[in-house]
């Protein structure tokens, strides 16, 4: 595999770029950031330092990933998303002295595979979007996002489930059971969560 890195993109030279990755035309990746194989870096993002990048993630246009993100594999940052990394902002101490790293401590954002965060979504650290998940665009995500859930708004509250393959589920008619309208898939809500249904003594 190719890795890309185009001319006019800033990245560290401690900052690790997996085979088959691309780094596009103004994009920032920071110093000591591990982007994984295969991953996309689109126009203008910023990759902060130190940030963790599984396979095969896309980071779109000038969406903002702050340290000390985590994104598992296979994850979506939509256009202009941003993934914040301090709960009290400010740009000075309160005797008026302007703010360095040393003045406070970051917080990340963690995202599981495959998850989703749409276009213009903004997630406040500190918190968790689970695997497979999609943040609808514009959300503002406040808290924990389960495992395939689906949240919208501002703040952002959970109005469905998802599959792997990013569709609405719905519902069987079984108690607690939906389906992937695209791929026919049966998951089941076990424990406030949602699971893939096993078939044959194994995970479809």
């Amino acid at each position: 595999m190719t890795t890309r890195i185009v001319d006019s993109a800033d990245v560290a030279t401690s900052a690790s770029v997996g085979d088959g990755t691309s780094v596009w035309h103004l994009a920032q990746v920071r110093e000591d950031a591990v982007l994984g194989e295969g991953c996309v870096i689109g126009r203008g993002a910023y990759v902060g330092t130190g940030v963790r990048m599984g396979d095969h993630c896309k980071v779109q246009n000038y969406a903002l990933v702050y340290e000390p993100a985590e994104l598992g594999r296979g994850v979506f940052v939509g256009p202009a998303a941003v993934l914040t990394n301090d709960t009290f902002p400010r740009a000075v101490n309160p005797d008026g002295s302007l703010k360095s790293a040393d003045d406070w401590e970051s917080v990340g954002v963690t995202i599981g595979e495959g998850a989703s965060i749409g276009a213009r979504a903004v997630c406040v650290a500190p918190l968790r979007v689970g695997a497979w998940a999609t943040v609808a665009a514009g959300a503002v995500v406040t808290k924990d996002v389960p495992d395939h859930a689906l949240v919208v708004g501002v703040p952002a509250r959970q109005v469905g489930w998802v599959g792997h393959a990013g569709r609405p589920l719905e519902p069987t008619g079984a108690p607690g059971e939906w389906r992937c309208p695209q791929e026919g898939t049966t998951y089941r809500e076990s424990d406030g969560g949602l699971r893939r249904a096993e078939t044959d003594g194994g995970q479809r």
